[in-house]
């Protein structure tokens, strides 16, 4: 485990969820938020035990060592800037405009959507990750280091340090990880391509209903290279 010893979550669904029980396994502190107030996590905390609490958004962003931030797209201007200055932060969002509605710097390319986050916490580190990857393989899939099936996930950031920091996170957690770039291209891996989420199924077509299948470093490559905008 690196020095970071709490994770704050904005955001507590699928993803978030998953990614605080691997953490409290790794042996992390863990600082839960979401929308609709601590009350509602009142059953989780509970699930995860002493190592987790429920907060509010700008408590976790101020507890966090690392924060990840996993919510709907349509909503990244509630994330608190301001406890975040200086921080890591790991972008889990994908741009779905039926769910987000149309953001038009996003529908066009103008932006990828973890630069549009990474624009409104201006003074945070921001990383993207965690979003090419199933919620249900994300938690099927963990291994320790060194084991030989062990599965990596996609990375993207401006801030080689930041990165760094969150491969180490990743590392405690049970992913190796894959760099494709700064976050200008972190579009490689969002929906619609060959990096997202079909890569964790062994081939099957739905990665919503196929059982979790190892995936090291060297395919995702491929798929990141192969992608088309």
């Amino acid at each position: 485990m690196t020095g970071v010893t709490t994770l704050g979550l904005i955001g507590s669904g699928h993803i978030g969820s998953t990614v605080a029980r691997l953490a409290v396994a790794a042996g992390y502190d863990v600082v839960l938020s979401n929308s609709r107030g601590p009350d509602t996590l009142t059953d989780l905390v509970a699930e995860l035990g002493p190592r987790a609490r429920a907060a509010t958004a700008e408590e976790a962003a101020q507890a966090g060592d690392i924060v990840v931030v996993s919510i709907p797209v349509k909503n990244f201007l509630a994330v608190p800037p301001a406890p975040l200055a200086g921080k890591v932060v790991i972008d889990t969002g994908n741009y779905y405009p039926a769910r987000d509605g149309e953001i038009a710097e996003l529908s066009s390319g103008t932006l990828t959507t973890t630069e549009l986050v990474a624009r409104h916490l201006s003074e945070a580190r921001v990383v993207k990750g965690f979003n090419n990857i199933y919620y249900r393989h994300l938690a099927e899939l963990a291994r320790p280091a060194g084991a030989g099936d062990r599965s990596a996930i996609v990375i993207a950031g401006d801030d080689q340090d930041a990165k760094k920091s969150a491969a180490e996170f990743l590392d405690a957690l049970g992913y190796d990880t894959v760099d494709a770039g700064s976050l200008a291209e972190s579009w490689r891996f969002e929906p619609g391509t060959p990096a997202y989420g079909l890569p964790y199924t062994g081939g099957a077509e739905d990665f919503m209903t196929a059982p979790g299948h190892p995936t090291g470093t060297e395919p995702l490559r491929e798929a990141l290279a192969a992608a088309q905008r």
